[in-house]
């Protein structure tokens, strides 16, 4: 089944270069095009997408704005948000992942890492690599936003201690084949209790449950490196 896709930037011409390569691909078709946050939630709700390929700064409503308000719709709970953006923005970019993005990439990535990016989110998974990633979730996500509140540790107690163990993991940025490799089982396995966590803590995506495993405490913030 294609991976139908949703395109958000205020440039065309970056939207019609985002378009011939996606629709290149037997696998993924552009639905749509929304030229600022606001189109981009109308379209999204018209064209139910799998992904929408939100870029930050936009006239009128941003990208901020807009992945707020589809994320926070239950009748596009189906629907992803893959933020672009430039390591500049990196406080909008933890605002976009406490929004409910699953993601972000950086607008100067090759065709090769955006197609990847597209089909990683698609298939459930989070751009939450090591790294410059690590830098941002531990930066912005431990300290909430103004208004905002941290969830309860209470929240983990459905988890087995295997589930809080893989959960802390990837909220350290490791991949399923990076846990897998330090606990000695299968990425099936991992995976498996990747999405039995997502289910009992409410989490749409690895990035929520990568949020939550932060802000419950279950993994601290550290010192970190570019």
């Amino acid at each position: 089944m294609s991976i139908r896709v949703l395109l958000a930037d205020d440039q065309a011409l970056l939207r019609a270069t985002f378009r011939i390569l996606i629709d290149s691909c037997a696998d993924m078709t552009v639905v749509g095009e929304a030229s600022d946050g606001v189109e981009a939630v109308d379209l999204t709700r018209a064209h139910h997408p799998d992904i929408v390929l939100m870029d930050i700064r936009m006239p009128g409503a941003d990208g901020l704005t807009a992945t707020s308000e589809i994320c926070a719709d239950p009748k596009l709970s189906a629907t992803r948000v893959l933020i672009l953006t430039t390591f500049e923005t990196e406080d909008y970019v933890a605002q976009a992942l406490r929004a409910g993005a699953s993601g972000f990439l950086g607008k100067d990535v090759t065709a090769d890492t955006l197609l990847d990016g597209l089909r990683t989110v698609a298939s459930g998974e989070a751009l939450l690599s090591p790294g410059a990633t690590r830098t941002l979730i531990t930066r912005f996500l431990t300290s909430p936003a103004p208004g905002s509140h941290l969830a309860p540790p209470e929240r983990l107690a459905e988890l087995t201690v295997r589930e809080r163990e893989v959960m802390a993991l990837a909220a350290e940025g490791k991949s399923n084949t990076e846990i897998a490799e330090d606990l000695t089982v299968s990425p099936l396995t991992v995976r498996t209790h990747i999405h039995r966590a997502m289910t009992k803590l409410g989490a749409r995506d690895r990035a929520q449950l990568v949020v939550i495993a932060y802000q419950t405490g279950l993994v601290q913030a550290g010192p970190t490196a570019l």
